[in-house]
């Protein structure tokens, strides 16, 4: 009989795989040798069992445990963990609570059949435009995760079977042993407390109830999501096990940058260039809006960098629906390129410029020189007076 391979071997991950990992792994095997996708392969087959009856027990914190403690040896009845255990079925029986107490591990539960169990929650990164950002949108989501089983409905059994009660048990997932006067109670070592057996695996999701299949989720995005934004799908996660409920999925925002906008809070940031000559007589423009071209009054006088505010021409707010403004930048742009006819006004325009410097430095030269004057003669009738009282 071959040996059976160490189960974190056969899913490739490390021993400290933290379930998203295990989960990660086994998907991309399950994927891989699914006999949907090979037909007739034996050995792909035997790959899709072997990884899921691996994922079967180090998913499980119980059964991994287990297995971390006594590795094969503690499911050798049941393969995978889903059968009871060949060396250790008296120990469990007699003394499931002490091992609990002991060890620190659950043997399945004092209550009797396993606890449903709420199915995992998933991540989703969606990256979205600037605009569908600002106003929302609504869009379709393509997944690709773990549903219930179709062809066997989530029984675990083929087709036209289903599980049989654990003859162990009855039925109850418990194990009753009697020592003298006391009667020990725990968790039933065949049906490992599910309280049934699966004889006939369903082939298409080798007896695991659930496989690995796309689907597609409506989303709807609000107005107003910005980068990291965390939408919640609730129910649209994994299926839970046991009856217990399916797991959510969080859909993470990213957005993607304008080539005009830029966002600051619920405020959009646009820069407008401007030729000096409207900057300093001012001009009436138009300028680009997430909702369209709006016109703006550029006031004369105008500097670099000075900001006018449109306002509610930005992001709704997601809180109360408000929208912030747009801040538009000014930037002065200097031409390249001149004719004639605007190189001599700017060469005029540069001589009036000169002149209205000059004179404004000889004004300053003048009131310098008289103050220097003024203070010299207050010098020497200051040393004259000296020299008189002396």
């Amino acid at each position: 009989m071959t040996e059976k391979r160490d189960y974190y071997e056969v899913l490739g991950v490390e021993k400290n795989a933290d379930a998203s990992e295990l989960k990660a792994k086994y998907r991309k095997i399950a994927l891989k040798y699914h006999p949907d996708r090979n037909p007739g392969d034996k050995e792909a087959e035997e790959k899709f069992k072997e990884a899921a009856e691996a994922y079967e027990v180090l998913s499980n914190a119980e059964k991994r445990q287990l297995y971390d403690q006594f590795g094969h040896r503690a499911f050798e009845n049941g393969g995978g963990g889903s059968g009871g255990f060949q060396d250790f079925d008296d120990i469990f029986s007699s003394f499931g609570d002490i091992f609990e107490d002991f060890f620190g591990f659950r043997t399945g539960g004092r209550g009797g059949r396993s606890r449903a169990r709420r199915g995992a929650d998933l991540r989703y990164d969606l990256r979205i435009e600037f605009t569908d950002a600002a106003f929302g949108k609504e869009t379709q989501l393509d997944l690709e995760k773990m549903v219930v089983c179709d062809e066997c409905h989530g029984t675990g059994a083929k087709p036209g079977t289903q599980p049989q009660t654990c003859d162990q048990c009855r039925g109850t997932g418990q194990f009753v042993r009697s020592q003298g006067f006391f009667s020990v109670k725990s968790v039933c070592p065949r049906c490992r407390g599910q309280g049934t057996i699966i004889a006939e695996p369903c082939s298409k999701c080798q007896g695991q109830k659930q496989v690995v299949a796309r689907k597609k989720v409506e989303l709807k995005i609000p107005a107003g999501v910005d980068n990291g934004s965390r939408l919640r799908l609730a129910g649209e996660g994994e299926p839970g096990t046991n009856g217990g409920p399916s797991g959510d999925l969080y859909v993470f925002i990213h957005v993607r940058p304008h080539d005009t906008f830029e966002r600051q809070g619920n405020d959009v940031i646009c820069k407008v260039e401007l030729s000096f000559v409207q900057a300093a007589l001012g001009d009436e423009i138009t300028v680009p809006t997430l909702t369209g071209e709006e016109t703006l009054e550029i006031p004369g006088g105008t500097q670099y960098g000075d900001t006018i505010r449109l306002t509610n021409h930005g992001i709704p707010s997601l809180r109360n629906g408000l929208p912030g403004d747009q801040i538009v930048e000014i930037v002065l742009r200097t031409p390249k390129h001149m004719n004639k006819r605007q190189e001599e006004l700017m060469k005029e325009y540069l001589q009036l410029e000169s002149e209205k410097l000059t004179s404004r430095i000889k004004r300053i030269f003048t009131k310098t020189a008289g103050a220097t004057s003024k203070s010299s003669k207050s010098s020497k009738s200051s040393k004259s007076s000296k020299a008189a009282k002396s």
